[in-house]
């Protein structure tokens, strides 16, 4: 089994639930930002920081995709939606899963913490990295 982070959206995020197209135009958006800076700086820097293209399957319709690596130095991240109990709560939160299969290179490793940390400061969200420490980019109340 692979591993997993969690973007939570939890009270003072931007959005309460999220789709998997809304994660998709973050993720293009994402892709459109480092183009322009591309542009900028004179060079293809877009391929460099989403070195990735967004496909599907007809069985994670509607609950996963994945971003599948266009060089060696990547191969895959799993992208997924679900809920969860708040602790010591009834309240449900929705989350986003973010998976590293077992055969993911340390560029994905690398890539998916640098994805996962844009999505949560995007979404003013909980982000639960890869090695179990927690980045808080909501206020707390």
């Amino acid at each position: 089994m692979g591993q997993s982070a969690f973007i939570t959206l939890a009270d003072g995020s931007a959005i309460e639930t999220i789709t998997l197209d809304e994660i998709r135009s973050h993720l293009l958006y994402y892709r459109e930002q480092a183009a322009l800076t591309g542009q900028q700086l004179g060079w293809d820097y877009a391929e460099s920081a989403f070195p990735y293209t967004i496909e599907s399957k007809p069985e994670g319709e509607g609950l996963w995709f994945y971003l599948k690596g266009k060089t060696l130095a990547y191969r895959y991240i799993l992208f997924g939606i679900g809920t969860e109990l708040e602790e010591g709560t009834d309240v449900l939160k929705s989350h986003i899963q973010v998976v590293l299969p077992d055969d993911a290179t340390h560029g994905d490793k690398a890539k998916a913490n640098e994805l996962c940390k844009f999505l949560a400061k995007r979404l003013s969200a909980r982000l639960t990295l890869f090695n179990e420490r927690i980045m808080y980019f909501n206020s707390r109340k």
